[in-house]
């Protein structure tokens, strides 16, 4: 049945997240996946710092500066990278969940409660060249075995989309944009922490990388690149 949210705007179906239901008007399915059992994963959907771009900033679409990346891969033991862009970098973590899968298709993973620790390391500019970090101007993880890049369909939309950027952005993500921005991440990324050419750079992504549709429902979309440590064992 249509539903009427509280702005008086009437969705014939439920077309996004949040859609306030009344449950007189619905038929309720329980049951759901009876005898599927989903292996847990927790992590928050939402970490990163504030963009320089703008005072008020919508928590759905990630960033250069992280936010809602949506990523399963940042729960316990992950290392996470971002540019500072203003003073103090203002940390934002929120929108816990116990598993999800890569895209989080339907617009909602296992929302719950986490409570985690975190430690704060700061790294000076200064320092950074000659390490994986020297070029790093987009949200990177790090795990114990990967280098993972994200990507996103406009890489800073603030920046890119102009005066209303935080409306234009639902309407105008695509999958190609965002693989191609995680591309060019991967590649810059190799060429500067590894010093691999561009040619060999391009040639190592098509045999050695994998992407992944990280998620397709916060606005701008995100494709990540993954990157095993290993490969380059033998490199000095």
């Amino acid at each position: 049945m249509p539903q009427t949210d509280p702005s008086g705007v009437v969705h014939k179906t439920i077309d996004y997240p949040g859609v306030p239901v009344d449950h007189s008007k619905i038929t309720k399915n329980f049951d759901v996946l009876k005898g599927v059992r989903v292996p847990i994963r927790p992590h928050f959907g939402t970490l990163g710092l504030a963009p320089k771009e703008a005072d008020y900033v919508n928590t759905i679409p990630p960033s250069y500066t992280g936010g809602n990346i949506d990523n399963w891969r940042i729960g316990k033991g992950a290392i996470m990278y971002y540019p500072v862009s203003v003073p103090g970098g203002l940390l934002s973590v929120g929108d816990p969940h116990a598993s999800q899968g890569d895209s989080e298709l339907c617009g909602t993973a296992i929302e719950c409660s986490l409570t985690g620790t975190f430690q704060l390391i700061v790294h000076k500019k200064a320092d950074l060249a000659g390490t994986p970090l020297e070029s790093l101007n987009y949200p990177m993880l790090e795990t114990q075995t990967d280098w993972l890049v994200h990507g996103f369909s406009y890489a800073n939309y603030l920046a890119e989309l102009g005066p209303n950027a935080q409306n234009d952005i639902f309407s105008k993500s695509s999958v190609d944009l965002a693989l191609r921005d995680a591309f060019r991440k991967m590649r810059s990324f190799l060429m500067s922490a590894k010093g691999l050419t561009e040619d060999e750079a391009i040639s190592l992504m098509s045999i050695g990388v994998d992407f992944g549709i990280t998620q397709v429902v916060d606005g701008n979309w995100g494709v990540h690149a993954v990157i095993k440590k290993d490969i380059f064992a033998a490199r000095a």
